[in-house]
């Protein structure tokens, strides 16, 4: 379990990885800078202008380490590995469940309970931690609002109208999360959610977090079987790993948003680590997306009971005990998936 803490993350452009023996060795213009054990990784992951030797992606697939590329401001771009593991059937039990429209909404509903309820917290620890810095007033009405559409969650069969409900608690919960931003404000003003490109320092730092945050879930569903591109609140398209998704909106709010506010209001990320370019698009500097790996992998040796298993496990496991959940819910073990809902 401790390699799904270890995601090895390249960011150092012109970098070059290669096989040494057992292990995968980094080199920057023929120097060595890096040797680590290919059994200690989880997952490798290369940002811009990043190259692999051939026989270093053969080894990382036989050692089921994924391997993948990213564009130097972290959009994805392709992922390299081997042969799918675990069992057959839960992967065609999969496709079926997902044909199933009633199934897919029950599955949805668990996703969204996860995501509602994180978010929840999120504000409501905001409240609690920072009411003197917020405006309590709308913070208090987007909080009742995310608690009525939890119990509205509970009488929706329709997964069109669950949708709407995702699309509403969206809306809320970010309308009130300029306010979450209570240090450098001139530097991170937050009006809405923006993406493909982010247009400001907060929506850069969220959708970098969020890729991040695709990478390991994608990595723990295939690690115990299922197919990452099928999912249920998100159906089918070419290229998008539907289940990855679906699962991650149960980590947004407490992994990536957490995040994102510590970096901010710690002072750990300043506005002169982002550059605007001509088309609007905002990006991160290479030192300021390291400071972010570093941070993001730092939270997630933190540890936290789990609220299902009633142990404590590290953030960076939990997305693997939670694709083990819900396999164990798809081969009928678990009458229903628990999602991981923060306390």
């Amino acid at each position: 379990m401790k390699k799904l803490l270890n995601t090895l993350y390249v960011t150092t452009q012109g970098a070059y990885l290669s096989k040494e023996g057992e292990t995968v060795l980094v080199s920057v213009d023929g120097e060595k800078r890096l040797q680590i054990p290919v059994h200690t990784l989880g997952g490798v992951v290369c940002f811009g202008r990043v190259s692999c030797s051939p026989f270093l992606m053969g080894f990382c697939a036989e050692n089921n380490v994924g391997l993948s590329f990213l564009t130097e401001n972290g959009r994805f771009l392709a992922r390299v590995q081997g042969p799918v593991a675990g069992n057959v059937l839960l992967r065609r039990e999969q496709y079926r469940r997902a044909d199933s429209p009633n199934f897919s909404a029950a599955m949805a509903r668990f996703f969204l309970t996860g995501k509602i309820a994180n978010a929840r917290t999120v504000l409501q620890r905001a409240l609690r931690d920072h009411g003197d810095k917020i405006t309590q007033t709308e913070m208090e009405q987007s909080i009742a609002l995310l608690g009525k559409a939890l119990k509205r969650l509970e009488a929706t069969e329709d997964l069109d109208a669950l949708r709407g409900i995702e699309g509403e608690i969206a809306r809320t919960y970010f309308s009130v999360f300029d306010d979450l931003i209570t240090h450098q404000k001139d530097g991170f003003i937050f009006k809405g959610r923006n993406r493909r490109p982010p247009l400001d320092n907060v929506n850069c730092l969220l959708s970098f977090l969020y890729t991040l945050l695709l990478h390991d879930i994608r990595s723990a569903l295939e690690g115990v079987g299922l197919d990452p591109a099928v999912g249920f609140l998100h159906r089918d398209r070419p290229g998008r790993p539907g289940l990855a998704l679906d699962l991650m909106e149960e980590f947004r709010p407490f992994l990536a948003d957490r995040l994102v506010l510590s970096l901010i209001n710690l002072g750990q990320v300043n506005p002169k680590g982002f550059i605007q370019t001509e088309t609007g698009a905002v990006t991160m500097t290479d030192d300021t997306r390291k400071a972010v790996i570093v941070a993001y992998q730092k939270r997630k040796q933190d540890e936290i009971q789990h609220p299902f298993l009633g142990e404590k496990v590290a953030v960076g496991v939990l997305f693997h005990v939670q694709a083990l959940l819900l396999a164990r819910h798809l081969r009928g073990d678990l009458d229903g998936y628990p999602p991981f809902v923060w306390r």
